[in-house]
């Protein structure tokens, strides 16, 4: 028998975390202090808005395995204020260690719980808290690829995320 076919799915998503924090870490650590207000495009968020939601997005792991819904009308979203790399790495490192704290202390039964998305009467999702879960790792993978892009445009090295990048084979 595997390993993976005698790991819980909190295990299996403990693992995917660590994984994915190594390659998001890399790639939040390339951003240049003064490119943070940098955008590629009018309608792009700006450099500092998609790092900060990067390394912000672990702290759905625990918000979602102790809450039942996040509704926008009563908690609307304030990303913590960062103005530099260092800055940014602390936040993600915060946010990874309580993701880490929360996934160690859940309980399997917790996964099959509905969890909903809402903005007051307007509900944009109702989900097992397994598949919002998912979806808040799919969401660091997305997110990061499209910072990957905005530091392409500023012709910054990018780190490989599933093996060498093309700047990697290069040196």
């Amino acid at each position: 028998m595997s390993e993976i076919q005698t790991m819980s799915v909190l295990e299996l998503l403990s693992k995917e975390l660590e994984a994915e924090a190594q390659t998001t870490r890399q790639m939040l650590s390339r951003i240049p202090d003064d490119q943070y207000d940098w955008r590629p495009h009018e309608r792009s968020m700006d450099i500092r808005t998609l790092a900060t939601h990067i390394a912000e997005l672990p702290s759905w792991i625990g918000m979602t395995l102790n809450t039942s819904e996040l509704d926008f009308a009563s908690n609307p979203y304030a990303p913590e204020v960062i103005n530099s790399t260092q800055e940014l790495l602390a936040c993600f490192e915060k946010h990874l260690a309580d993701a880490r704290e929360q996934l160690a202390k859940a309980e399997e039964e917790q996964l099959h719980d509905n969890w909903t998305l809402r903005n007051g009467d307007q509900i944009y999702m109702t989900s097992s808290k397994y598949e919002v879960l998912r979806m808040s790792m799919s969401q660091i993978i997305h997110h990061r690829a499209q910072l990957g892009v905005f530091l392409r445009l500023l012709n910054v090295p990018i780190p490989g995320s599933y093996g060498p990048s093309a700047d990697e084979m290069d040196s």
